[in-house]
């Protein structure tokens, strides 16, 4: 399986590019984020005729998720245990849940696209929302891989963290000042890890970044974050045979301010093949 996730800004202004991306990189399984559109108004058609099977969550204009598929898509979700909500002015357990959040199940392997909230600034109460999502995204890692030790799960998606001080090449991103690097965020990421997900990726392509402000030249100057990743469980992260992060996607005509990020899965049985590489053994 050729499993990525990009976050497309727009799927109806970038359906073209999406598409011809998938198709051209072989890619079984595409989550994609901030698809903007409600579900009703996904371009179902352009990736059908490609052959994939779509599934997409959204409410309005804003954040949206979706995943395309070459084998059909099992157990669809769109919340996880405990996720929480928000709206400006409104506090308490029963705010309106965003459109962030989409899992199914393919091949055997549980796959959430996920769009993590942006945060915003350090005092806004988007921030405390974006801990809360994060933590809640934890226990749900938690209870998964305890109800199920063996499950092949994958959170994929666009998290909003820079991680490590190397995954931070914008200049106007600043600890203590900005989001996406505050400890309180990099703990949250950290406890997603604690709780038994592993960046894929990083061991692969240690270094790269998967966004690029439009503003001030960043792209041209290389000066963006790596922001985007694909955290697996240990029985997905053992059957990682490679990983990519696909940069000049980045160019040509109205492209998103993300790349995409693809992981090769091995899910052959391990009595198939003993040969694999055993990246994470």
């Amino acid at each position: 399986m050729r499993l990525a996730t990009w976050n497309v800004n727009s799927i109806r202004a970038r359906v073209a590019r999406t598409v011809d991306f998938a198709v051209r990189e072989h890619i079984d399984v595409l989550a994609m984020q901030e698809i903007k559109c409600k579900p009703e108004q996904f371009p179902y058609e352009a990736f059908e005729d490609a052959g994939y099977h779509v599934v997409a969550h959204g409410l309005n204009q804003w954040n949206g998720v979706a995943i395309a598929s070459r084998e059909p898509i099992e157990d669809v979700e769109t919340t996880f245990p405990g996720m929480p909500g928000f709206a400006k002015g409104h506090e308490g357990p029963d705010a309106p849940l965003e459109a962030r959040a989409i899992g199914g199940t393919i091949g055997g392997v549980r796959v959430w696209s996920l769009y993590v909230p942006n945060g915003r600034s350090l005092d806004d109460p988007h921030y405390l929302y974006k801990l809360d999502w994060l933590g809640a995204l934890a226990q749900h890692a938690r209870d998964s891989l305890t109800a199920d030790p063996d499950l092949a799960l994958a959170f994929v998606g666009d998290f909003n963290i820079a991680p490590t001080d190397a995954d931070n090449g914008d200049p106007t991103v600043v600890e203590g000042l900005s989001t996406h690097v505050s400890p309180p965020e990099r703990a949250a990421f950290h406890a997603i890890e604690e709780a038994g997900m592993i960046d894929v990726v990083r061991p692969l392509v240690p270094t790269g970044f998967t966004y690029w402000d439009y503003k001030q030249l960043r792209f041209p100057r290389n000066q963006g974050m790596r922001i985007d990743f694909v955290l697996g469980s240990h029985a997905l992260a053992d059957r990682v045979t490679g990983a990519s992060i696909h940069r000049d996607e980045r160019k040509g005509e109205i492209p998103s301010d993300h790349v995409p990020v693809v992981v090769d899965l091995d899910l052959t049985s391990p009595d198939d093949d003993d040969d694999r590489p055993m990246i994470f053994g």
